[in-house]
């Protein structure tokens, strides 16, 4: 079975349970990370957690859930090799794997999206990476690091 890592913090307990349940019941063993409960924790810590046990090897994504998504990304795209995207909608999802070879997903538990999140990680299921042209560009993202 394919596997993936999920980790969120207290801003966005309730969607790590929409989202375990759905990646479950298509077939994915989920590794949670993160926090059942409301009480305060620091989300840098949360995706630094979950990118390192992604790094292992062992999973075909991960996800990883803040209050807004905005936050965890940004600290997820600080571990080397992470590619984290913060999709508004389907169409951005797709892409974000389509084009980019993003290998996380973040979304935020606090925000009205105009579509279900749950599409939206379908669609970043159901595509895979194009490579070519987009290789090039995604080895000068990579690049990038540590180099600014």
């Amino acid at each position: 079975m394919p596997s993936v890592v999920l980790a969120n913090d207290h801003g966005a307990v309730e969607l790590s349970k929409r989202l375990i349940g759905y990646l479950e019941k298509m077939g994915y063993t989920v590794n949670h990370l993160g926090v059942t409960s409301n009480d305060s924790v620091d989300y840098p810590d949360i995706a630094k957690e979950a990118c390192l046990e992604y790094k292992k090897g062992e999973y075909e994504f991960g996800i990883v859930l803040c209050g807004t998504g905005i936050g965890i990304s940004i600290s997820a795209n600080k571990v080397e090799g992470i590619r984290c995207a913060l999709p508004q909608n389907c169409y951005a999802a797709a892409m974000a794997r389509r084009h980019n070879n993003a290998n996380f997903i973040a979304f935020g538990g606090r925000i009205d999206y105009p579509e279900d999140p749950v599409d939206m990680l379908d669609a970043f299921m159901e595509v895979s990476f194009e490579g070519e042209r987009h290789q090039r560009r995604v080895d000068k993202m990579m690049a990038l690091e540590g180099t600014c």
